[in-house]
């Protein structure tokens, strides 16, 4: 499967380095590049890229608001990957809650952002347990918001791993669990919190107080 990205980034160069990286890749192919989130949602209605880099701070239009838009107007929207200079920079939280995906470093290595492309587009999560629960001590309250979303004690075990990064080979290892097991849990409690995807039930996981900055 060949799959589609597009690069947004205020900065030529980067977006140099990005298709140089991309297009090197076999399966990968950079089909547009924007130099502000105000030419995202035009240029995602009309190339269809299964995964946006969205650098997270540009002048008009920035990552958070572009990635709100292609969340709330779009019934199937591409995968964000959020890129930033800095790993505790507040905008990619915000990001995060708003749609994104993941976040990868401007400083990434080559390999590492065709790795997170990929993740991304296999389901997984693109999360750094560490740097997400400094950026979720900022504003993540204490207590258990998510009593009504009625998970069973299983899936809030499953849960709790995921805010932990760990995949759902890793998750069946520690919980004695079928992969296929793990999955069904995955999708079950993605559908009772309304998430998109695990990235999105991990945040909602700290923003309730559900899981902790401190672990």
């Amino acid at each position: 499967m060949s799959v589609g990205v597009l690069l947004v980034d205020d900065e030529p160069l980067i977006r140099a380095g990005l298709r140089a990286i991309v297009d090197s890749e076999d399966g990968l192919t950079v089909l547009g590049e924007a130099a502000d989130g105000a030419e995202v949602p035009g240029l995602v209605a009309r190339l269809r890229p299964d995964v946006v880099l969205m650098d997270v701070r540009m002048p008009a239009v920035d990552g958070i608001r572009a990635t709100t838009h292609l969340m709330s107007t779009m019934a199937e929207p591409p995968k964000v990957i959020v890129v930033t200079t800095f790993e505790n920079d507040d905008y990619v939280y915000d990001a995060l809650v708003a749609g994104a995906s993941g976040f990868l470093l401007k400083r990434a290595r080559p390999e590492e952002i065709v790795a997170g492309i990929r993740t991304v587009v296999a389901g997984e999560s693109l999360l750094f347990p560490a740097a997400i629960r400094r950026l979720a001590a900022q504003c993540a309250p204490a207590g258990d918001g998510l009593a009504a979303a009625g998970l069973t004690e299983r899936e809030r075990e499953v849960l709790r791993l995921m805010a932990g990064g760990l995949s759902n080979v890793e998750i069946a290892g520690e919980l004695y669990l079928g992969v296929q097991t793990v999955k069904t849990h995955v999708g079950n409690v993605l559908a009772k919190l309304g998430a998109r995807d695990r990235t999105q039930a991990v945040i909602r996981a700290y923003d309730s107080g559900f899981v902790t900055p401190s672990g």
